[in-house]
């Protein structure tokens, strides 16, 4: 919450400076007192007056009486905090084409990118290209110009068998067409045939998946069903807010992500979606209630191994917290060490070295946030103030 200094216009024929000194007085307390307010909604004891005044000491009983914390320099940060779970997001089927037994498969939690193989159909490497829509013919020499056949030129020519032969990335399966998959063809170890057998690649929209789980068994026939489910290969952390917080969740804002193993990672917001009409309850693996059609927040995770270390641990809760506004490097207190001076503004009691009574000492009160608020005036990093007990 922002402390607001501004001291409001007085109208036509109405008050003078002492009159305006007042109102802005009593509004910087209001403005304050309402942050100071919500630490009592957590939990926190807030002294709603001074039990002194003035520059008066304090008698040395009853500050025996007080405990004492000390001012020190932090970054405070004010917005609204939300529950979330760290995962790799939902799974893909894939599904094998053609014909043939499986030969090898690969192992949940193995990474592969693009160009690699997936698994093996007869002794031969099904590998990953990306794209958005599956092959579904044999693509060589005088087919019909399509999208598929666009697809695999771009494959091509980003895995860098294409170099030198000037392969225009369109429709037409060309005479480069040809030379680019033998090449292809030749770094994977078989025939060099120039033509792509169906089944030979699986599309996927990523350059690089995870795989989650395997379905099929070494020796199986390609059937109709899942041989694997893979996922993206990096971890993320999902939230599912209120549609009235939204707005603070705009795609590529930041977050900050708290781990349950401790520290925190950098989040950046890559989408925002909805359970389809009917699936109501099922985002982003939250457990949602039955008719629950809230969104789900994806957010990219900067430490991968934090997050996974995270997971590993069985403890993928985290706590995301959105940013209203920062305060870096400030000199901090309790906010139940604020005391509401009877002129206005507030003050802290300070215990000063060989000195018996702490002595009051006003500040200008900044952010508040996370039971602590940002001060500033005649005070210094390790000074005591006193709390109540």
């Amino acid at each position: 919450m922002t402390t607001e200094h501004t001291e409001p216009l007085s109208p036509a024929g109405e008050g003078g400076p002492r009159d305006r000194r007042r109102r802005s007085r009593t509004l910087r307390r209001t403005v304050i007192g309402a942050a100071v307010a919500a630490a009592v909604t957590a939990g926190v004891l807030v002294v709603a007056g001074p039990p002194w005044s003035g520059d008066r000491q304090e008698p040395a009983e009853r500050a025996e009486q007080l405990g004492t914390a000390a001012v020190r320099r932090a970054s405070l940060s004010s917005g609204m905090t939300l529950t979330g779970r760290i995962g790799y997001g939902d799974p893909v089927e894939v599904t094998a084409q053609g014909q043939g037994t499986f030969t090898r498969l690969p192992a949940a939690g193995d990474d592969v990118a693009a160009g690699q193989r997936l698994y093996e159909i007869d002794g031969e490497p099904v590998v990953l290209f990306t794209g958005d829509r599956p092959f579904w013919r044999e693509l060589a020499k005088g087919v019909d110009d399509g999208a598929d056949v666009e697809q695999l030129k771009r494959n091509l020519v980003d895995l860098g068998h294409a170099a030198e032969l000037g392969l225009a990335v369109d429709e037409e399966f060309t005479d480069g067409t040809v030379v680019a998959v033998k090449r292809w063809q030749k770094a994977l170890g078989v025939r060099q045939t120039g033509k792509v057998e169906l089944g030979r690649a699986v599309v996927l929209p990523q350059r690089e998946v995870r795989v989650q789980e395997v379905t099929a068994t070494p020796g199986s026939a390609v059937g109709a069903g899942a041989v694997l489910e893979v996922t993206g290969p990096e971890l993320a952390a999902t939230v599912r807010p209120e549609d009235e917080q939204l707005p603070q969740f705009a795609p590529g804002s930041r977050v900050t992500v708290a781990l349950a193993t401790g520290g925190t990672t950098k989040g950046t917001v890559r989408s925002i979606t909805r359970p389809p009409p009917g699936e109501e309850g099922a985002g982003g693996g939250q457990g949602g209630a039955e008719g629950d059609d809230k969104a789900t927040v994806t957010l990219d995770l900067a430490d991968q191994g934090a997050a996974r270390k995270a997971l590993r641990a069985a403890r993928p809760a985290v706590s995301v917290t959105v940013s209203d506004r920062t305060a870096e490097d400030v000199l901090t207190v309790p906010v139940t060490a604020l005391l509401a001076l009877a002129d206005g503004g507030y003050g802290l009691r300070v215990r000063r070295p060989g000195v018996s009574s702490p002595a009051l000492v006003p500040v200008e009160v900044g952010l508040v946030a996370d039971a602590r608020a940002e001060v500033s005036g005649k005070i210094r990093e390790g000074d005591k103030v006193v709390v109540p007990s």
